[in-house]
């Protein structure tokens, strides 16, 4: 499966061009098996570096940046790796995923 299909690149490209607005976040991926949940809305012009809420499953979701190339270089013991959710949709600003977050102490659905 191709992990950042045009469609979502193009959008994540264009919300990057204004980041000063709180964007309803374009992907999910996740790592079966695990907690590890991302959802972003940016990308950097390198193509590599996206702009999320990042939760390790640590019970500390944060804002911050990830390295695409590092995401996918991420195998758990069995073998398994980040999968993009292709059923998810983002419903609100990334500034309500982030608050719901921070009270979970993971990503939750807004």
């Amino acid at each position: 499966m191709n992990l950042l299909p045009e469609n979502i690149l193009e959008r994540l490209a264009q919300n990057n061009c204004n980041r000063d607005a709180d964007h309803v976040p374009v992907v999910k991926f996740f790592l079966p098996g695990t907690n590890c949940v991302w959802v972003f809305t940016e990308i950097e012009p390198d193509g590599d570096t996206l702009f999320g809420l990042c939760d390790l499953g640590q019970g500390e979701p944060e804002l911050g940046y990830a390295s695409f190339s590092e995401m996918t270089s991420i195998r758990t013991q069995i073998g398994t790796v980040i999968e993009r959710d292709v059923h998810w949709k983002g419903k609100a600003p990334m500034s309500e995923y982030a608050r719901a977050a921070r009270a979970a102490r993971r990503i939750v659905e807004v």
